[in-house]
């Protein structure tokens, strides 16, 4: 247990952790001091609403710009990354554009195929938060690159703090669903904007296009595994992430879909509050350590260990006092919500755990793989929902064998990722 904690806490890696760590615990207090006032303003159906917005963004989002943000952490050369930036850019405006396109000419026929007809008049927005999303994917993997970690660390605290009040002061006036769509949507603009003001303030300058049509063709093509396999892998993970709230709103109403989003929400306290911090100092310094033939196997077991001692007792907490945690903090009518996270709270904690497995496969090349699992893993988790759904016609019964099927999905992930970096350091070691 000594030599876990002692690898883990290397100097340059907690430092940088702390960076991030820090300004995206404060934020994540003043989400969770924020949210028993929202719980009370908007009620179940309007984070239902909410809920369903987010999950068609999460599903749309990874085909934006075909994952190619991910590899700005990669190249050697800072013009390589500096190519990649400009190529996300210009692929997501594409994608964007065409979305648009698509929604005025099939409006009526989308909202019909995916019964989605409370969602209808928020369709326009989804182009919007999809090019903003990249273009906050893409400052933040800069940042990592050039490790301006406590840049991070601060526009997290300004952001939560910006959203969540104007959550509670705009909800005041209009407690509807329409209102935090909106608040969601425009939230990102603000979020790439203090980001890059805090690039500025450190003297620092946004990468200016200097490639020809032809470098970034060659750029594109070097790293093509990232929309061949990283694009569809995200895209089917996001898929099956999104499926309870979904379906949930489809059987069971926008209220149960509200009761999953605020649970899944609570639980994403120690995921952003720790398990990105990791996973963001993590991604290059396990790239580093393959670069430099290091014993980056040790490094993942390490880090993935650290995360398991971290994240046992809050998630423990909500498994076991889950209903009465959610009554006392976000008041009776949320007391369901309680059922749901307590089974939840199992499958976060492994996928809280997998984070450094998850950031390892790209620079493995793992990624063909992780495509495989994430359809074994999409079929899997829609046939345990359907099962739920259909047989046990109950919605709690349903998040039950979801939650246990994806924990046994994640634990898959991170000994299948351990086993092939073992493989890998022992041909370099060879």
């Amino acid at each position: 247990m000594k030599s876990v904690i002692i690898k883990l806490t290397q100097k340059s890696f907690v430092r940088n952790v702390t960076a991030i760590a820090s300004g995206t615990a404060l934020a994540q207090v003043i989400t969770f001091l924020f949210t028993p006032i929202i719980t009370r303003i908007y009620g179940p159906e309007a984070l239902g609403v909410l809920g369903v917005f987010n999950s068609i963004v999460s599903i749309l989002t990874p085909l934006a710009a075909l994952s190619y943000p991910v590899a700005i952490v990669l190249p050697e050369s800072n013009e390589e990354s500096k190519g990649i930036v400009y190529i996300s850019i210009y692929i997501s405006l594409f994608i964007s554009i065409s979305l648009i396109t698509l929604i005025y000419l099939f409006q009526s026929q989308i909202v019909n195929i995916f019964q989605i007809s409370e969602m209808e008049q928020y369709l326009y927005l989804i182009p919007l938060v999809i090019i903003v999303s990249t273009i906050l994917q893409v400052l933040e993997q800069w940042l990592i690159r050039t490790k301006q970690f406590k840049t991070i660390g601060k526009v997290a605290v300004i952001q939560s703090l910006f959203i969540n009040s104007s959550k509670v002061g705009f909800g005041y006036l209009a407690p509807l669903s329409s209102t935090l769509v909106a608040l969601t949507s425009f939230g990102g603009i603000f979020h790439s904007l203090f980001l890059i003001v805090g690039n500025y303030k450190n003297k620092f300058r946004f990468p200016r296009f200097g490639f020809d049509k032809k470098k970034l063709k060659e750029l594109a093509y070097r790293y093509r595994d990232f929309p061949l396999y990283r694009t569809p892998q995200v895209f089917l993970n996001s898929i099956s992430l999104s499926l309870p709230i979904l379906l949930l709103s489809s059987f069971f109403g926008p209220a149960s879909a509200g009761f999953y989003t605020i649970s899944k929400s609570v639980l994403g306290v120690p995921s952003q509050l720790i398990g990105k911090a990791v996973g963001d100092v993590f991604y290059p310094r396990f790239s580093k350590a393959v670069h430099n033939n290091e014993d980056f196997t040790r490094l993942l077991i390490n880090t993935t260990h650290g995360l398991a001692l971290i994240g046992i007792l809050p998630f423990g907490l909500i498994v076991a006092f889950g209903p009465y945690i959610f009554e006392f903090v976000f008041g009776p009518e949320w007391i369901m919500a309680g059922e749901y996270v307590r089974w939840i709270a199992l499958w976060s904690f492994f996928s809280f755990i997998n984070r450094p497995s998850v950031n390892a496969i790209p620079v493995l090349k793992l990624q063909g793989q992780f495509l495989i699992y994430e359809i074994i893993s999409i079929v899997t988790r829609f046939s345990s929902l359907f099962f739920g759904f259909y047989f046990l016609k109950s919605d709690i019964h349903s998040i039950i064998v979801f939650s246990i099927v994806s924990a046994v999905l994640n634990l898959s992930l991170i000994i299948f990722t351990i086993t092939k970096s073992k493989k890998k350091s022992a041909i370099l070691y060879s």
